[in-house]
Order: C-alpha cells, then structure tokens, then sequence
C-alpha cells in the first residue's frame, strides 16, 4: 500500500469496531483509544453567549461533509 499524506489535521486514532457493508457505501464504527483535545475556533461573542469557562462539561461537534478512515 502506497502512504498518501494528507493535509487534514483533524485526525483521531481508534479501533474499528463494526462494518457495515451496503451495495455502494460501508458504515465503519471506530471506537477512540486515546483522550484527545479536540481546539475549536469560535467567535468571542458565541463564547460569551456559552459562558464558557475552564473546566465546564461541553460537547465538540464536528461539522464536516466527510470523515475520512485511514490505516497504516
């Protein structure tokens, strides 16, 4: 297999742990191993409106067209 660099950065290793294969698409369940810090780049004024502070419980959405699974 040829390894192809890419230019995402967003990347988060896991264990695949479920395939689910149709005619044209496969679903993959990839299960995180390891604690990540996942930065996220918001405006000032929507992190006034959250109150955020060091420490509060929040969740990370990821909004993107794809995820894209890699393997070495």
């Amino acid at each position: 297999m040829v390894k192809t660099p890419l230019s995402a950065r967003n990347r988060i290793k896991g264990v695949v742990k479920g395939i689910e294969k149709g005619e044209v698409a496969s679903t993959v369940k990839i299960e995180i191993t390891k604690p990540a810090i996942i930065t996220s780049m918001i405006t000032k004024e929507a992190a006034e409106d959250l109150d955020l502070n060091e420490g509060d419980k929040v969740e990370a959405v990821i909004k993107a067209s794809e995820v894209m699974v890699s393997k070495d």
